[in-house]
């Protein structure tokens, strides 16, 4: 299927391609894995002081089973969807104490195990093992949409399909880690989103977008994501220089994270209303509000979180305060917390 455009692909990769990255040639399927499940939904400049740290921290996947879930969590803070770090670490004690500490060198073996889907079992497949399976994530999408004018819709049925049928057809079968590091840098630094460089790209006289004048046109999506906006009221309780925490344990964002006392409303509200919800679980102790933060914000794929931190002191601690905790000041620095109470934390005296 075009050899062509594989030849020019690696052509191009071994006489122009610059992108540096320090996963790049890396045969350990360990720190591939672990490149992968961390550049899932993360821009590789973000990424990559996380990876850094985490080799740091846990040079073997030895090391990363054997550690506690916090201190794994709390290296993780920043990064968002945090089920991959829970995956992470039940898949880390998975090959270790499961698996006699050896990674499965087979692309089904691989996907077997936990938050590992195709796309990070092709990597590392490829990557590790040399195998021809095909990565195929957004830049591929755009670089292969772009090239051959296809107009289905990448996030279709269809369009995951095809776009996966043609990703493996175009491999090179004795070279798939270079191929597939070609392609992905090709669409990231040539092939980008906007602003291509089409003046510049090898694939230019066979484009058939460029050919229609259709670049920025492709790829298409069907599906336009909705974003829910959500209000958290923090109580920031102080007794005794000792605080209120708990972790996230549902179903919900930030799962496995640290949060002070919250109370979740359907819109912003004022001050005076979230006190009543306080009351209502302070019962009669007397308090002192201690200061009331400006709003904060984050924003997460499908959803917005406002945030808003009263500050609170206590003479003596709330009773019947379930999945609460009372912990010292200075452990703080210790538990992972949302990027939303970072900020506040940031800018606080806490």
């Amino acid at each position: 299927m075009n050899p062509a455009f594989t030849e020019k692909l690696l052509t191009w990769n071994s006489t122009l391609n610059e992108r540096k990255m320090p996963w790049k040639g890396e045969k350990d399927p360990y720190k591939i894995w672990l490149s992968e499940i961390i550049l899932q939904q993360t821009r590789v400049d973000q990424g990559l002081a996380y990876y850094e740290r985490f080799i740091e921290s846990f040079p073997t996947i030895i090391d990363l089973a054997n550690a506690p879930d916090e201190k794994v969590f709390k290296l993780w803070e920043g990064l968002g969807y945090y089920s991959r770090c829970k995956n992470l670490i039940e898949t880390a004690r998975t090959i270790v104490f499961d698996l006699n500490s050896i990674f499965p060198n087979t692309y089904e073996s691989i996907l077997q195990l936990k938050g590992i889907g195709p796309y990070t079992a092709s990597a590392i497949a490829s990557f590790a093992f040399n195998l021809p399976y095909a990565v195929v994530d957004g830049n591929v999408n755009r670089v292969l949409a772009r090239y051959f004018g296809i107009t289905t819709p990448i996030d279709s049925t269809p369009g995951k399909k095809l776009f996966s049928d043609l990703a493996t057809a175009l491999i090179d079968r004795e070279l798939p880690a270079e191929y597939n590091q070609a392609i992905m840098d090709f669409g990231a630094t040539i092939c980008k989103p906007q602003i291509p460089l089409c003046e510049h790209c090898v694939q230019q006289p066979d484009c058939v977008a460029f050919e229609l004048g259709r670049v920025n046109d492709l790829p298409i999506k069907e599906k336009t994501i909705t974003k829910k906006e959500r209000w958290f009221n923090y109580f920031v309780v102080v007794v005794d220089d000792k605080l209120y925490i708990r972790k996230r344990t549902g179903k919900d964002i930030w799962q496995n994270l640290h949060e002070f006392i919250l109370e979740e409303t359907t819109a912003f509200v004022p001050t005076y209303s979230e006190l009543a919800f306080f009351k209502s679980i302070g019962a009669a102790h007397p308090y002192h509000i201690l200061s009331v933060s400006k709003p904060f914000r984050q924003i997460l794929s499908h959803q917005h979180i406002n945030g808003q931190f009263i500050t609170i002191k206590l003479d003596s601690p709330i009773k019947n305060m379930v999945d609460y905790q009372l912990i010292d000041r200075t452990q703080l620095t210790d538990l992972a917390f949302p990027g939303i109470i970072n900020k506040f934390l940031e800018s606080s005296r806490l």
